[in-house]
């Protein structure tokens, strides 16, 4: 039962680091406006938009040594899992010290292509720092993230990011504060993620006694590292493209009402996010080592996600408007459209939705087989777009993400279960179906309801009740539709709780003698 409970511990961890992140976002951005002038923010976004891009130097390396690992630490052979993470140590280190040639130049010649009136040599020194950090992570401690990933202990790299998070941020207002530098202010970078590199060098050592990087790396292992960054490829162009087109098409004030949307339905996103990951490594240990257990505890993992799913939207959907009319009061333009939380609803129900059957074809790892159907969500995603965008403008590139979610959700959907599960899909899609239709039922009854949102406290206390009716509804509705999965949810929730309790009792008795 350690993989439930670390399960437990990602999902509050990932919570709680979230909700700091989340703040941080919206705080230090005006802290640097307001200091250094809007010039030393754009220079900081757009660097960390060049390093999104740089990030595809990692070739898939992780994720293909995250698919060949959960096998081997499932079954507890540490002389495969050894294998695998020298042949990811090898690789990373070779990625790290070209990305670290790259920041070199990056560092160098990006400045001369800026029309800015900040020293050359404060722009140097601003992207090596931003740099600096992933050179550490591929250089040392990328493999052993790989190995806490597939372990189920990724709140260990949680509590840390968030640790550090706060005290990087807390050294960052100071020295703003003190009037320091940009430089001074962004080598903090530096020095945590130093500190990161030393304690998960110590918490390895510590835990992972076993570990030996000299034996023979297993390169076959990781061989599908290729098609794997197909993949990331698609996603990085498929992410990335909305915002690009409105840029040169429509122009800022659209790419800002666009961001606006983005940014708020991309921390329920986060969310979301979190509690796929907290199971994933655990479910992924189990499909590679009981295929029938795992098929069980599928059905009722994607049961109760699509739930979460589309509760947290339909959250989002209700409460969407009024939230952004009391954020953007006094904006020079409008932001209010009732179509943008219609396309931006459904755009997220698309993307996250699919998670579920999206985790079989990973942990079956077949990247390779359905690489072409990546590209080809993403060829249908930019000609959509750039076909709608100058006819429908904000509207058009949505259509166009839309319309390739649509393509690909389903083919995950059939592909996922007719090859990877051997089964038919219809379970899966009756689970949508009943879903949409209690998220359109919630919707219209709560927009329709006269709440009182004319202030942030007023759209607090009411958001608070609406979305804890709304989620029982949910979990409520797809108990009595999912009997199998209502069970099959009850008894390894049952089973957790007995073995925590009988711990918590050894331990008490072992206190009393």
């Amino acid at each position: 039962m350690s993989n439930y409970r670390n399960s437990i511990r990602n999902l509050w961890w990932g919570i709680l680091g979230n909700v700091i992140t989340t703040f941080v976002a919206i705080l230090i951005p005006r802290l640097f406006i307001v200091n250094y002038g809007s010039e030393v923010n754009g220079l900081l976004s757009s660097i960390r938009q060049i390093y999104v891009y740089l990030a595809l130097l990692e070739a898939g390396v992780g994720d293909a040594s995250v698919i060949a690992l959960y096998g081997p630490i499932g079954r507890k052979d540490h002389q495969a899992t050894n294998e695998i993470l020298a042949a990811t140590h090898y690789y990373y280190r070779k990625i790290g010290i070209i990305y670290a040639a790259c920041v070199v130049a990056l560092s160098f010649v990006y400045p001369l292509l800026l029309d800015t009136t900040i020293p050359y040599h404060v722009c140097c020194l601003v992207i090596l720092l931003q740099g600096s950090g992933s050179v550490i992570s591929y250089l040392f401690q990328g493999k052993y993230n790989m190995l806490l990933r597939v372990d189920n202990r990724n709140y260990v790299t949680t509590n840390l990011g968030t640790v550090t998070t706060v005290l990087t941020d807390v050294c960052r207002i100071v020295l703003l504060m003190m009037g320091k530098s940009i430089v001074a202010v962004q080598a903090t970078y530096l020095v945590f993620n130093l500190i990161k590199m030393l304690y998960i060098a110590w918490y390895i050592k510590r835990n992972y006694p076993w570990i030996d990087l000299s034996v023979k790396p297993n390169f076959q292992a990781i061989s599908q590292k290729s098609a794997v960054l197909v993949h990331q490829v698609s996603s990085l162009v498929f992410s990335h493209t909305d915002v690009l087109v409105l840029t040169f098409v429509c122009g800022l004030k659209t790419v800002s009402i666009y961001s606006m949307y983005a940014t708020i339905y991309g921390m329920v996103g986060n969310l979301i996010s979190i509690v796929s990951g907290s199971v994933q490594s655990a479910l992924g240990q189990i499909y590679n080592n009981d295929r029938k257990r795992f098929v069980e505890l599928q059905d009722a993992y994607e049961t109760y996600f699509l739930a979460l799913v589309f509760g947290l939207l339909a959250i989002a959907s209700i409460f969407m408007l009024p939230f952004i009319a009391l954020y953007t009061k006094g904006a020079d333009i409008n932001y209010i459209d009732w179509k943008l939380p219609v396309l931006f609803t459904t755009y997220q129900l698309l993307n996250y939705g699919r998670t579920p059957s999206h985790n079989p074809i990973g942990f079956a790892g077949k990247f390779k087989e359905t690489q072409w159907r990546a590209w080809l969500e993403t060829i249908i995603n930019l000609v959509v777009s750039f076909a709608c965008v100058f006819q429908f403008g904000i509207y058009g590139v949505l259509m166009g993400t839309i319309a390739a979610l649509l393509y690909r959700a389903n083919d995950i959907i059939i592909y996922a279960n007719k090859i990877v599960l051997n089964r038919s899909p219809w379970p899966t899609y009756r689970r949508w179906l009943i879903n949409l239709g209690l998220l359109l039922v919630m919707v219209f009854a709560f927009v329709h309801l006269p709440l009182r949102v004319d202030s942030y406290l007023w759209l607090l206390l009411n958001a608070m009740w609406v979305s804890i009716v709304v989620m029982i509804a949910f979990f409520v509705v797809n108990s009595i539709a999912e009997p199998k999965s209502r069970k099959v949810a009850h008894k390894y929730l049952m089973s957790m709780l007995g073995t925590m309790n009988k711990k918590r009792v050894r331990r008490e008795s072992k206190d009393l003698e």
